[in-house]
């Protein structure tokens, strides 16, 4: 089932995406937005209006962030692919996941423009596997993870590489950097997360292709140790890592500039799409 946030006319709401279109869930469920499902458990629950006729067209909505605003927690992980270590000259296998944060103004949605910021012109793509938390908990085992998770999605960890070499936050966080979508699929459509293809593409030419079975730690392993430190939520965002491919591994990189369409796909979820434009002055 895919959960989709959007924006219409008459406001903010969220819907099952069908093939037809949008069935509106705002009208017939008491829940306000996707975050309010997730806290309540009640994911399950939508699958009875997936059969009702569409209201929207998916032209006639403009998508929000797959989980919208307020978000919780994002927290990213780097170096998670045994193939972009390899690319990452100097680097070494991690026995620890390396994670980061992302702040909820980096979030955008589906189609929403992709700021390259006007502090540098290093700015990289990272197509990733984002896995959303439905049940909250600390200290999962990994043996348990997978029942904690609600969803996946797919994230775009939009990067200023320059500004990377000397914190990690301050390239992972520039505005309006990090696309959130399309939309959810809810987990039992997705029993494997290490059995997807992801591929990145640039203007149509692909930069990344991988299967998820190349992560180094895998998505039960990372929900066990992110839990281990920080309690998880509903709504909680763990991207997982980008696979080899990123512009800043390629001579000489072909670094994101305005004009540029950069469209993130994983088998069974769909295709994040969004162009760059410079940041507004």
């Amino acid at each position: 089932m895919r959960i989709a946030s959007y924006a219409t006319a008459q406001g903010a709401s969220f819907g099952i995406v069908t093939a037809d279109g949008i069935v509106d869930l705002g009208r017939r469920t008491p829940f306000a937005d996707v975050s309010a499902v997730l806290a309540a458990g009640a994911l399950p629950e939508l699958a009875r209006h997936a059969a009702a006729a569409p209201d929207f067209a998916l032209a006639e909505v403009t998508l929000l962030p797959a989980v919208p605003s307020p978000l919780r927690k994002v927290l990213c992980v780097g170096l998670n692919y045994q193939a972009h270590v390899a690319e990452s000259a100097g680097r070494e296998v991690p026995e620890h996941p390396r994670i980061f944060a992302r702040l909820a103004d980096t979030i955008i949605a589906h189609g929403a423009p992709l700021w390259r910021p006007v502090n540098s012109t290093h700015f990289d793509y990272e197509g990733e596997l984002a896995v959303v938390i439905g049940k909250p908990g600390r200290r999962i085992p990994a043996a348990r993870a997978l029942d904690h998770v609600a969803a996946y999605t797919i994230f775009n960890d939009g990067s200023l590489r320059d500004y990377q070499k000397h914190s990690v936050t301050a390239g992972k966080n520039f505005p309006h950097t990090g696309p959130l979508g399309p939309w959810l699929v809810t987990a039992d459509a997705i029993p494997d997360p290490a059995a997807l293809t992801l591929e990145t593409r640039v203007n149509g030419e692909g930069r990344q292709h991988t299967s998820t079975a190349d992560m180094i730690l895998s998505v039960p392993q990372l929900i066990e140790y992110v839990s281990a430190f920080t309690p998880l939520a509903p709504g909680d965002v763990i991207a997982t890592g980008t696979p080899d491919g990123v512009a800043h591994a390629r001579k000489p990189p072909p670094w994101l500039v305005p004009g540029d369409v950069v469209e993130i796909e994983i088998s069974g979820i769909g295709i994040l799409r969004n162009p760059v434009v410079a940041e507004p002055a």
